[in-house]
């Protein structure tokens, strides 16, 4: 992660980015839950960029449609290292990963993923470090 964000990437406020509906977000034990793994398994894939959490009401909380029945959606990782890379905190990378984008199924990057358009979507993350 990275302290700062370049002034093009900022996110105007501490929680716009992401699903906007409360149900459509799973706290970090409801994330171990439904991976079957450990909460402590959970925050080292936090740290590892395979998945990302962000602060809602207090809480730390993730989209729910990024975990995929019982695993991380295969091209998330990836797509989270690229972002990082190019300078993105995890608010701005969740504000780029829920852009309405016409131009993709689902209409958002995050949509795309689970989909066959998700080798585009890492294409495009990772056009953005140039």
């Amino acid at each position: 992660m990275t302290d700062s964000v370049p002034a093009d990437r900022a996110v105007p406020g501490p929680e716009s980015a992401g699903p906007a509906d409360a149900a459509d977000w799973l706290t970090l034990p409801d994330v171990a839950e439904r991976l079957d793994v450990s909460i402590s398994k959970v925050h080292q894939m936090i740290r590892d960029r395979e998945l990302i959490a962000v602060r809602r009401d207090g809480v730390r909380r993730m989209p729910a449609d990024l975990v995929a029945n019982q695993t991380v959606l295969k091209h998330l990782p990836g797509v989270l290292n690229l972002l990082t890379d190019a300078g993105y905190d995890d608010e701005a990378a969740l504000r780029w990963l829920y852009e309405p984008d016409d131009t993709l199924p689902g209409g958002a990057p995050a949509k795309a993923l689970a989909g066959d358009q998700a080798r585009e979507v890492k294409r495009r993350a990772q056009a953005l470090g140039f």
